[in-house]
């Protein structure tokens, strides 16, 4: 009997729950879906309405690669499971102009979301984002990592340039 039980526990999966994500879409959860593909023995199990997002895998080390490869995605989120690298490169300090590169923009509802965001950043006076665009510039007068923040804030990140 205890032979079994540790055969059990052996193959007990690992999860992770992530909350938060900007899941509009049917394309959005097909994007993490490839997204987790690239790692090995990983599924990803979308709820697009409560924008979550679980994780289920062999070991928390592939749990963490398929969480680094949602957020190499564009995706962002929150969670208590694994950690998600909330670097961007953005710098904390006043620019007038700044490229984002590797956002999810999937549909339009993405670019709303987008729009939603930077708006709610003082000094963001325009923005360049477009359904499927790898990358779009922000204008204005505003702070960086404040840009990079509220994106992440509304379940979307990507690198500053």
């Amino acid at each position: 009997m205890i032979a079994s039980a540790l055969a059990f526990s052996a193959r007990a999966d690992e999860t992770a729950k992530l909350t938060n994500v900007h899941l509009c879409c049917d394309k959005c959860v097909k994007g993490v879906d490839k997204a987790v593909s690239g790692v090995s023995n990983v599924k990803a199990t979308c709820d697009k309405e409560a924008g979550t997002v679980e994780l289920t895998g062999p070991d928390k080390e592939s749990v963490q690669k398929a969480a680094n490869a949602l957020v190499a995605a564009g995706y962002f989120g929150e969670s208590s499971d694994v950690k998600l690298d909330a670097s961007s490169g953005a710098k904390d300090a006043k620019v007038e102009k700044m490229t984002i590169n590797g956002v999810h923009l999937c549909c339009a509802k993405c670019v709303k979301a987008v729009d939603k965001a930077l708006k709610s950043v003082p000094g963001v006076t325009g923005n360049t984002a477009t359904k499927g665009a790898d990358s779009f510039e922000v204008t204005g007068d505003f702070n960086a990592l404040e840009v990079m923040n509220a994106l992440q804030k509304a379940g979307l990140t990507g690198k500053a340039e």
